[in-house]
């Protein structure tokens, strides 16, 4: 914890907090961390118990995924107050887990829109590597319905599984193109030089030529 305070850059915490972040340690040096330590699971749960964000982050990059149960990863994701936090606890811990697809349809349908969110990043890997039993058509109408608005980050979470349907299903692409036109979600997102845009239409059409 000494050494993650002595990491603090007050340039870094004023851009992470644009984001809704509430650290500022630089992430490269939080993962120079990580690989020094390797995988410790008692440490990592002893980091997650302290509730400072860059000690989370450091703990998931530190754990054993497999090692966490159902309710506990649950009780992480909803006690998970930072946007960073929630996403590499997702994607670094959740998605390796035995548990995934049981959290995923749980979270999927939760009223909080930040638990809702982690469920449809869930459902966007489903979409892309294991799309067998998914209800494709379903999950446009729900993002046709409910995508415009929705909270932001369960709004970003919907449009990326929009972007991946169209992506990763010929069949399916002009109604997910369809339809992000029609709603017009991030259609004027600022996307930086070289970039792809976040906007559907634009992120689908950009995908599909690279393949």
């Amino acid at each position: 914890m000494a050494e993650l305070a002595g990491l603090e850059d007050a340039k870094t915490r004023a851009v992470n907090e644009r984001h809704g972040d509430d650290h500022g340690v630089n992430l490269g040096r939080l993962r120079a961390i990580a690989k020094r330590l390797k995988t410790q699971q008692e440490l990592a749960r002893q980091l997650w118990e302290t509730q400072d964000s860059a000690a989370r982050l450091l703990s998931l990059l530190v754990c054993r995924p497999k090692a966490f149960g159902r309710d506990e990863l649950d009780g992480m994701l909803r006690g998970a107050r930072t946007p960073k936090v929630q996403d590499w606890l997702v994607d670094y811990v959740v998605k390796k887990s035995p548990h995934a697809e049981e959290l995923r349809v749980a979270w999927f349908a939760d009223p909080d829109p930040v638990v809702a969110s982690a469920g449809w990043a869930l459902t966007v890997e489903r979409v892309a590597k294991k799309p067998e039993g998914l209800d494709l058509p379903g999950l446009l109408d729900a993002i046709e319905s409910r995508m415009q608005d929705a909270p932001e980050r369960l709004q970003w979470a919907m449009n990326h599984c929009l972007a991946q349907i169209g992506i990763e299903h010929a069949g399916y692409r002009a109604r997910a193109i369809a339809i992000g036109e029609r709603l017009g979600v991030l259609k004027d997102y600022p996307a930086s030089p070289g970039c792809t845009s976040p906007y559907a239409p634009v992120w689908i059409a950009e995908m599909v030529r690279r393949r």
